[in-house]
Formats: structure tokens, C-alpha cells, sequence
């Protein structure tokens, strides 16, 4: 069993900062792709940045120079440094992961979501 549980979220004023944590645990051998999406209220969720094993990042263009993805390979753990929030930016955030387990082929494992509200 796999388990991504996220922390960080919470109220901020216009432009804030906020950082997001999600630490992956259980039986797993690896991970691959890690990231983050987020769903607006009334909204579709939507990627908002995803890092590979090895580092590369991308992001969605409405969050570019604004948000940093890293991750912790070590400790199973993706960041999202989030810098210059907008009201827009309002959302629950999910955390996802590629996840190679101990027992068998790879996965798409997500958190339960954090709440993330920009409003002054």
C-alpha cells in the first residue's frame, strides 16, 4: 500500500508565499514523475508543475516564474514553492506520483488535496 500526504496549504494575502510538502510512503521501490495539479472551484483540475527522477521541470504558463517544483528523492517528498499569489491561484492542490512498488508494475498515486485560498 501507497500513501502521498500532502501539507502546507492554507490562507494567504496577494501576493504571499506558501510552500507545499508531499511525502510518499509504503512499499515502494521507486518513483518516477512527481507533481502537482490543483482544481479551481467549479473548475476541471489542471497540472500545475511536474519534476522527473532526474530533475527536469515543467510548468503550466499561468504559474511560470512565479512557482518552483523540487524534490527530495531520498525521502520520497516533492515541494511546490509557491511565490506572488494570485486570487486565481485559489484551489485544492493534489499531489501525484509514478509509483514502482515493491510488488508489481508502476502506478498514478495522489494525494487527498490541500486547500489553497488567496484572498485579502
Amino acid at each position: 500500500q501507497v500513501q502521498l500526504v500532502e501539507s502546507g496549504g492554507g490562507l494567504v494575502q496577494p501576493g504571499g508565499s506558501l510552500r507545499l510538502s508531499c511525502t510518499a510512503s509504503g512499499s515502494i521501490r521507486s518513483i518516477s514523475g512527481m507533481g502537482w495539479y490543483r482544481q479551481p472551484p467549479g473548475k476541471q483540475r489542471e497540472l500545475v508543475a511536474a519534476i522527473t527522477s532526474r530533475g527536469s521541470t515543467n510548468y503550466a504558463d499561468s504559474v511560470k516564474g512565479r512557482f518552483a517544483i523540487s524534490r527530495d528523492n531520498a525521502k520520497n517528498t516533492v515541494y511546490l514553492q509557491m511565490n506572488s499569489l494570485k486570487p486565481e491561484d485559489t484551489a485544492v492542490y493534489y499531489c501525484h506520483a509514478e509509483v514502482v512498488p515493491v510488488w508489481g508494475p508502476s502506478f498514478a498515486s495522489w494525494g487527498q488535496g490541500t486547500q489553497v485560498t488567496v484572498s485579502s
